[in-house]
Parts: C-alpha cells; sequence; structure tokens
C-alpha cells in the first residue's frame, strides 16, 4: 500500500509526456517579420509559441507571426487532452532591413506633457481595439491589398542617427495610391475601432480584427465609410486614401499585428 501511494505520488507530480512533432505541421516562412499558418495535432487542447498562447481554431488551425525583430529560434508546444505535450523546435530566418544611417545627432528635447498626456489616452485606445478579438474567419483568406499604388514606405525600415541611436522601425507598408483612393477590407473583419475622433499621428484610424489575434491598421484616411463593431467582408470599401494626422502627403499607412508582433504586409498580400 505504501509503495502504490507512493508510485501515485511520484506519478502525480511527474512532467508531461514529450513526443516528437510529426503531425504539428506549419506551412509558410518561418522569417521574421512573417505570418505562418499550421495545424495542430488531434486533441490537441492548448498551443503556445514560447509561453504565450497561441489561439486555435475549432478544427485544429493556427497562425503564428514573428516580429520584426524575432530571436532566432521559438519553442512551440502542442498540449493534448491526455497530458501528452509534442514540441517543435522553430529556426527564424533573419530578414536585411532597409537601414538608413544619417550623420546628425537625433532631435532633443520631447513632447510637453499635455501631448503626452493626450498621447497616452490614444495609444491606450489603440491597444485596447489591437486586443479586442472576434470571431471573423478572415484570418483564413487570402488577403487583398487594400489600395494599390507606388509602395513608398517598407515595413521594417529605420534610421539610425549619429552615434547608434536607433529610430523605431516602420511598422507597415505606406501605399501612395493617391488623395481619395478607395481603401478596402483586405480580408474578412470586424471593426474594433473608427473615427471619432482623429488621432494625432495617425489621424482618422480604422482597426480591423481579423480573428486567431490577427489585425489590420488602416493611417491617414481622409473619410471612413465603416463603425466601431461593424462587420465587413473582402473587398469592401472602409475609407479613402488621405493625409490625416502626422503625413507629408497622401498615402495608405497599412500595418498587420499578430498577438502583438508587427507582421509584414508583403508576407501576406504579395508584392503588388
Amino acid at each position: 500500500m505504501i509503495l502504490a501511494a507512493v508510485a501515485a505520488a511520484f506519478l502525480a507530480s511527474a512532467p508531461p509526456a514529450i513526443a516528437e512533432a510529426p503531425d504539428l505541421r506549419l506551412s509558410g516562412p518561418l522569417l521574421q517579420g512573417a505570418l505562418a499558418r499550421g495545424m495542430a495535432p488531434p486533441d490537441t487542447v492548448a498551443l503556445s509559441l514560447d509561453g504565450q498562447p497561441v489561439p486555435l481554431a475549432p478544427d485544429g488551425r493556427f497562425l503564428l507571426g514573428f516580429d520584426r525583430d524575432a530571436p532566432a529560434t521559438a519553442r512551440l508546444v502542442a498540449r493534448l487532452a491526455d497530458g501528452t505535450e509534442i514540441v517543435r523546435a522553430l529556426d527564424i530566418a533573419p530578414r536585411s532591413w532597409r537601414i538608413e544611417r544619417l550623420g546628425m545627432l537625433r532631435p532633443s528635447g520631447g513632447p510637453t506633457p499635455e501631448y503626452r498626456r493626450l498621447r497616452d489616452a490614444e495609444l491606450a485606445r489603440i491597444v485596447a481595439a489591437r486586443t479586442r478579438g472576434s470571431d471573423s474567419m478572415g484570418w483564413s483568406q487570402d488577403f487583398l491589398w487594400p489600395a494599390r499604388g507606388r509602395l513608398s514606405g517598407q515595413f521594417g525600415s529605420q534610421r539610425i542617427y549619429a552615434g547608434g541611436v536607433p529610430a523605431a522601425f516602420h511598422s507597415g507598408a505606406d501605399v501612395a495610391a493617391g488623395a481619395g483612393a478607395v481603401v478596402v477590407a483586405p480580408a474578412d473583419g470586424v471593426v474594433t475601432l473608427a473615427p471619432p475622433p482623429s488621432f494625432s499621428l495617425e489621424g482618422n484610424l480604422v482597426i480591423l480584427d481579423h480573428g486567431m489575434g490577427l489585425n489590420s491598421a488602416f493611417l491617414h484616411l481622409a473619410t471612413v465609410r465603416v463603425r466601431e463593431g461593424q462587420a465587413v467582408r473582402q473587398g469592401e470599401p472602409i475609407g479613402t486614401v488621405g493625409a490625416t494626422g502626422r503625413a507629408t502627403g497622401p498615402h495608405l499607412h497599412w500595418s498587420l499585428v499578430w498577438s502583438g508582433a508587427r507582421i509584414d504586409p508583403q508576407s501576406v498580400a504579395g508584392t503588388m
């Protein structure tokens, strides 16, 4: 009896069994700034990437996004109903980003306290909208470009000031489609943020949730044709290109985020 009790206690405290990952399938590039798709094994009850939960569709499909500065390795773990863990080690390929090195010092000073308070409130609204999920199936579609034109700003590009001081990298793709050009939904989604009000940097901003942790943001719009909570279909107009907010001219800035990771729109919609 004592031996049986000791054995039972040991089994209860033992770590879960770890299996190879033949059924943990992935497709798409494992690349900085890219989005990959996957299929979990049957009976998967939870999925995580480097310890962070990964949304899982009822049929076992899922997305994985890798930030612009994602490290070289990642660990994907599927936990099955019987407690078994299936682990797959991922190698994330690096990318070369467009870097502009300036001979000037980064401008000194900073925002006024008044603007800082305004900006903090704006960022809080954006973060809330980015984390407001939906049951949209847009994530499963082949994405369209929301507007077409010259790519005037590339994802991941960055300025480095004298002394090696970096500015923030460019977090989306800029499309010089021309003032008034129609902006459409690149995939199905639910609007989680729309004017009013207009934002100091982004101008008229629309955020569209595509489900499974993936969302789009459309900046500097001249006009907006959707409202918060509205479900939109792929190709449906959501606004027009403008230069609202902090913009030097009419263009669309389109950014994609998966569970906090910044994704290159070209990795999802392809080249124009």
